[in-house]
């Protein structure tokens, strides 16, 4: 692999790092991160018209990609709240066109039964704004199931999730989030996602990374739905 440039980003489980003007190199700080399986889906889901970095070489936990230039569609909605609802029918687009793609049988099941391929972090922070489109990047939780499993699940994530910064700015942030959802929510049709929505909301609760506050609101989520 080449010497990695600056960083560029970093997440949960890899940081990204600027090679060229072209490419960028993914690196797992934990090589449990990234699942053998994670570039072939990537190769599956551009090869199914989903636009997805390139794939350009693969050596244990380290992945060349294409580089994409670009802010988050996170970054834009807090720059450009006005933009929340073409933002939300992007978002729901880009889930159509994973779900318009045929998982491999080997790929893990997930939620009720089905044989679309489904990204599971779909949501705003995941999707790049490139000039030339969104780009949907994270493909580590991908399976295989029903599409109403991904909408739900990233409604769940939507609504529930922390919004990191100071006490004011989470209090604003989550009033903005809840917005957003409900745009997502329209957008995507809620008679689509609601049918899974229990069962998503259960298996999120499962995860031991959740945190307490969303422990919390997942279970508020639950109950208004009762």
């Amino acid at each position: 692999m080449p010497a990695p440039g600056p960083l560029l980003a970093s997440g949960r489980w890899s940081d990204v790092y600027a090679l060229d003007a072209h490419r960028v190199l993914r690196r797992c700080r934990d090589p449990a991160g990234r699942p053998e399986w994670e570039p072939d889906v990537m190769r599956l889901a551009r090869d199914g018209g989903v636009p997805v970095p390139a794939v350009l070489d693969v050596d244990g936990a380290d992945m060349v990609l294409e580089r994409v230039d670009g802010p988050t569609m996170l970054a834009d909605l807090q720059r450009h709240p006005w933009r929340g609802s073409r933002h939300a029918r992007t978002l729901a687009d880009l889930h159509e066109r994973v779900h318009a793609v045929t998982a491999p049988p080997s790929l893990r099941t997930i939620g009720a039964p089905g044989d679309r391929l489904l990204h599971l972090d779909l949501h705003p922070a995941n999707v790049l704004l490139a000039d030339t489109g969104p780009v949907v990047i994270d493909w580590q939780g991908a399976a295989r199931g029903a599409a109403a499993t991904d909408l739900a699940q990233t409604y769940v994530l939507l609504v529930t999730s922390t919004v990191p910064g100071r006490t004011r700015e989470r209090a604003v942030g989550r009033a903005g989030q809840g917005w957003f959802a409900r745009l997502f929510r329209t957008a995507a049709g809620r008679t689509a996602l609601e049918a899974a929505l229990p069962a998503v909301a259960e298996r999120r609760l499962a995860d031991p990374s959740v945190r307490a506050e969303e422990v919390r609101r997942i279970h508020r989520l639950l109950r208004v739905r009762r």
